[in-house]
């Protein structure tokens, strides 16, 4: 346990430099350890990735999992494509200079592309684990915004959000019980 400890205040040390630049440390998870919250662009560019990972993997859960696991994955379908709409338009009428990522990130396109591969228990154990995954890390991105992000549209819109991820979590992690 020390040893751990002390790698990671090692890690936090020398990354120090780091902190200046806001997309490294939202991307490596720093801001997120620091409570910071994210710079607009990053905060746009994240959920853009989250809500288009949500989607497409959850397509995928509707045709081939089991029926509890496909419920959960429609509404998460419906819900994620919603948030998409309405960051897109919060983009133009806040005339924020930021434009939304076209594609998933290496990361997020790793995990669908394995997720693609898999079929049976393989497919929905892995499923169950990437939305606990993605909606932790979404829990944390809208609350850290929603607290100090630098945009009051944005801003207002994130603590809007923030229940129904937090639901949407509280259903991903009883998806196994």
């Amino acid at each position: 346990m020390k040893i751990v400890s002390a790698v990671a205040i090692v890690a936090l040390f020398a990354a120090a430099p780091a902190f200046a630049q806001v997309s490294t440390t939202e991307k490596t998870g720093l801001n997120a350890v620091v409570g910071a919250a994210p710079s607009t662009a990053d905060f746009v560019t994240e959920v853009a990735i989250s809500d288009m990972f949500e989607i497409q993997s959850s397509e995928l859960a509707g045709q081939k999992s089991d029926a509890a696991t496909k419920t959960f994955a429609g509404q998460m379908v419906t819900d994620h494509k919603k948030t998409s709409g309405e960051l897109k338009a919060l983009i133009q009428t806040a005339k924020l200079n930021v434009t939304p990522p076209p594609t998933l990130d290496a990361s997020h396109q790793k995990m669908l592309d394995k997720l693609k591969s898999e079929s049976g228990e393989a497919f929905t154990k892995d499923y169950h684990s990437d939305q606990v995954s993605a909606h932790k890390a979404a829990v944390s991105l809208f609350e850290r915004y929603g607290k100090n992000g630098d945009n009051p549209a944005l801003k207002d819109w994130a603590n809007k959000t923030l229940p129904a991820l937090q639901h949407h979590l509280e259903m991903a992690q009883a998806l196994d019980k």
